[in-house]
């Protein structure tokens, strides 16, 4: 029997935030264009008053990011 190989927290992680910033930014794109309810609504926070479509684009492309480096790091470990 071969064993799956376990992820590194560090992709565990990565994993986590990139699924957090692409909904979260997401949700927040939705709300400012189509005033729906926030998905999760502790982004706004993390988005200054007058940037709000900008930062949340940002989230976007900072999951993707993320995303992109937990894979990255995963590859590199069964190496």
């Amino acid at each position: 029997m071969t064993s799956t190989p376990s992820k590194s927290p560090v992709a565990a992680l990565s994993d986590l935030l990139c699924f957090a910033l692409i909904v979260g930014g997401g949700s927040g794109l939705l709300h400012e264009w189509l005033g729906w309810i926030h998905f999760m609504g502790f982004v706004r926070f993390l988005a200054p008053d007058g940037y709000e479509i900008y930062s949340y684009i940002i989230m976007i492309v900072l999951g993707l990011a993320a995303g992109t480096a937990g894979h990255a790091v995963t590859r590199q470990g069964r190496e």
